[in-house]
């Protein structure tokens, strides 16, 4: 495959992402909102995020639970997200850093 060709693929795949987003959006602009899709989209990203993070949590071993965990109390402490997992992503380094695996 050429540069081209995969500077192409990616250019395709970037639209299609947009379209995606940006139907997703244009198509709620239609529905009525009601209280129980307004829950829905609150929730949407934090159940996305979770279906992402568990499952790699439990293949990644201890670093990834001393990851998880830090990065849950530094949110209950600071309750900034970028900056838990930061602190999360750190504790991971480390942990593997000095203890191994």
């Amino acid at each position: 495959m050429s540069s081209a060709d995969a500077l192409l693929v990616i250019f395709a795949m970037a639209l299609v992402t947009y379209a995606t987003r940006a139907g997703g959006i244009w198509l709620v602009g239609f529905m009525p909102m009601s209280p129980r899709l307004e829950a829905f989209l609150r929730y949407l990203a934090g159940s996305v995020l979770v279906a992402l993070v568990v499952p790699a949590t439990v293949r990644g071993g201890a670093a990834a639970f001393v990851a998880v965990g830090v990065t849950l109390l530094a949110m209950a402490v600071v309750r900034r997200g970028l900056v838990a997992m930061a602190l999360g992503i750190l504790a991971a380094a480390l942990y593997r850093a000095f203890i191994g695996a």
